[in-house]
């Protein structure tokens, strides 16, 4: 059992990794500020799970608003915590191209305000980085040994710079630190922007979905059952591999094309998806696809959930969320 704080925690991964961990037995500190880059209300919905989680396991969990980037308030969310699990970010890559300089100032001043508590090498610390790393690579699958100097958007600037203030930090003192990279989480709660439940809300309603390219494009989706699964192991061995700084892949291990994920939504609805064919659009990249031989051997990580039975559990949670008043409208 250990204390440990969860940046972002109201959020769609955040949420369901407090719940796990409560489940487990660990006590929760959640630090989040209720961005608006999508609805508070579904934030607090997330949060009433987790305090139902947290009441049933019979857990600690407290809640603490508030700014990443106010020293301070770091400070006293990461008072008397074992480990720092950082997922609070800006996200997205095609918003990023609007707002460049507020993602690097939240993303990266949030990032090394949460790094400034770890000094002395009491906590471990988990960051949750991203496949957007690998830019346009186009050797796959993507192993966290190839060459990541040319990300296409400033979010994934901004995560790769944050993975290089993680090793940085690490050199200086010492902290245990693990960057997991996501690939393409989705599943119960996802942000409403993202392609599956955006995707889902057009093709329910009968509305075109927007299919940018010729659809060939394709990426590693990764149910969140599978990456929670993937941060509990890297918080409980963070640290335990060679000098206690590591880059871990967490993804599906399997790639889906845009045209073939929207036939498998619409399959799930029982609807016949409308395209809208649209260009390619900047920020994109053609692929992504995770080797996870690092993840599986030295964290014993294996993605289970294929992406049609992870879209189908997808449909059946977006169903009932509509139902209950959920959903961002």
């Amino acid at each position: 059992m250990a204390k440990i704080l969860v940046t972002g925690g109201a959020g769609f991964i955040g949420s369901h990794l407090c719940e796990r961990l409560l489940e487990r037995g660990d006590d929760v500190r959640i630090l989040d500020n209720f961005d608006a880059f999508y609805a508070t209300r579904i934030k607090k919905a997330n949060l009433r799970h987790v305090t139902e989680t947290a009441r049933a396991a019979g857990r600690e969990l407290e809640f603490l608003e508030g700014d990443i980037r106010d020293a301070e308030t770091c400070v006293m969310a990461a008072e008397d915590c074992e480990v720092i699990v950082h997922l609070a970010a800006l996200a997205g890559v095609r918003p990023s191209l609007a707002e460049p300089a507020r993602y690097w100032d939240v993303n990266l001043v949030g990032l090394q305000r949460l790094l400034d508590t770890t000094k002395d090498g009491s906590r471990r610390f988990v960051f949750g980085s991203s496949s957007s790393v690998y830019g346009g690579n186009e050797k796959v699958p993507f192993s966290e040994t190839d060459a990541v100097e040319a990300p296409v958007s400033p979010y994934a600037a901004t995560k790769r710079a944050g993975e290089l203030c993680c090793s940085t930090h690490h050199a200086l003192y010492g902290t245990k630190i693990s960057c997991l990279r996501f690939f393409t989480v989705y599943g119960p709660r996802q942000r409403p922007e993202m392609a599956i439940h955006k995707f889902t809300r057009l093709i329910d309603d009968g509305k075109a979905v927007p299919m940018f390219g010729d659809g060939s494009s394709s990426r590693d989706y990764t149910y969140v059952d599978d990456i929670v699964d993937g941060v509990l192991r890297a918080i409980d061995r963070c640290g335990s591999v060679g000098d206690g700084f590591r880059i871990y892949n967490l993804g599906g291990s399997a790639v889906t094309s845009l045209a073939e994920l929207i036939t498998a939504i619409g399959s799930a609805l029982g609807k016949e998806p409308r395209i809208d064919a649209q260009p390619f659009q900047p920020g994109d990249v053609p692929r992504t696809f995770a080797d996870v031989a690092r993840s599986r051997d030295e964290l014993g990580y294996e993605p289970k959930v294929p992406v049609t039975e992870g879209v189908r559990r997808f449909v059946e949670w977006y169903r009932q969320a509509r139902e209950h008043g959920e959903l961002e409208t």
